[in-house]
């Protein structure tokens, strides 16, 4: 009898199929789905091995490079998806890629520079430090509770503005901080310095918002102090942030040997390069790193968004031993306010 099977049937009238199975083509190209999943996985491989690329090269590139490196730890999420997507494309290639790049974001991922400093010696002087960004002075009020309730011995507050500036003024009295250096400009280019300790004019670092500098005298030995507030990494503002960290990084090499607190809103966090920089230059010791604290966020404090980052810093010498370090929230402001205890070493 003459089969009635159509042409191009196998046996029992199921289609033939040559190609991988569930793929659904017949000359072994991958289906729709797997293309999509292959042209995630590629889409997102590259954009994170761009970021990844450049830190590991040590270097901050260009737009939206340093904007990303801020908040590095966050590639593990298009990455691991990006491996996720390799695999159900039967992508061997980008899935060996995907592990290699999670790999290296974890590796990165480690706090950077020392933990301790190298303090000897006897203890001198315990003292605190309060970094504070008030954001347009908008904070002014919850800083100056923060200061009668915590009374650290230096406060460095930046962008106080003109409200800023007279607040402190009127309402923190000459008696607990007799000693200023204050930039009274308007915006988010006024800062502050308020000290326990007698202070004299030192050289201030150029930029856009005022970054004023003293020398105190603690326990009968001079400390530098210095306020950092460069520009952020805005597009199309890259090269005036690098220009302006670069400028804190030539101060900590100067400075180099010295008994230094080098502290405000850096706008960098560890994981961008210029920032590393200063750290090397000066030899200094970020204090949220020893106390270990290195990946706790300051900004966006006012914002319940998962990307959050770390770039209101307090950088101490080798004379300093760090005791503790701790991340107020402040109303009024995005950043939260770094609180370190400081104990300075006569060795």
């Amino acid at each position: 009898m003459e089969s009635t099977e159509p042409a191009g049937t196998g046996t029992r009238g199921r289609p033939e199929t040559s190609g991988p199975s569930g793929t659904g083509g017949g000359d072994g190209h991958p289906g729709t789905a797997r293309r999509v999943a292959l042209l995630g996985a590629a889409v997102a491989l590259a954009a994170v091995s761009v970021v990844v690329g450049f830190r590991l090269a040590d270097a901050d590139g260009p737009t939206p490079v340093p904007q990303a490196l801020a908040f590095l730890p966050w590639l593990l999420v298009p990455g691991g998806a990006a491996l996720l997507l390799a695999a159900l494309a039967r992508w061997r290639t980008g899935m060996a890629w995907a592990v290699a790049v999670l790999a290296l974001t974890v590796w990165f991922l480690r706090p950077y520079g020392t933990g301790a400093t190298g303090a000897h010696g006897p203890v001198v002087a315990r003292l605190s430090v309060l970094t504070s960004n008030v954001e347009f002075g908008g904070a002014t009020d919850s800083l100056i509770t923060a200061v009668r309730r915590e009374r650290p011995d230096v406060v460095f507050v930046e962008e106080c503005d003109f409200r800023c500036a007279d607040a402190l003024a009127a309402r923190v009295p000459r008696a607990s901080y007799p000693y200023r250096d204050v930039a009274r400009l308007d915006g988010s280019r006024g800062s502050a310095l308020l000290s326990r300790y007698p202070l004299r004019a030192a050289g201030r670092i150029d930029g856009a918002m005022a970054m004023p500098g003293s020398v105190a005298v603690v326990a009968g030995r001079d400390v530098r102090l210095q306020l950092a507030h460069p520009m952020p990494p805005l597009p199309g503002g890259v090269g005036t942030w690098r220009a302006e960290l670069g400028r804190v990084r030539e101060f900590a090499a100067g400075a180099k040997g010295e008994r230094t607190v080098l502290a405000g809103d850096f706008n960098a966090s560890q994981d961008h390069a210029a920032f590393r920089a200063v750290l090397d230059a000066g030899g200094l010791h970020d204090s949220a790193r020893i106390a270990g604290a290195s990946r706790t966020y300051s900004w966006p404090a006012d914002r319940t968004v998962p990307l959050r980052t770390q770039i209101d810093h307090v950088l101490v010498s080798d004379d300093f031993a760090v005791r503790s370090a701790r991340f107020l929230h402040l109303d009024g402001t995005d950043h939260r306010a770094l609180l370190v205890a400081l104990e300075l070493h006569g060795g």
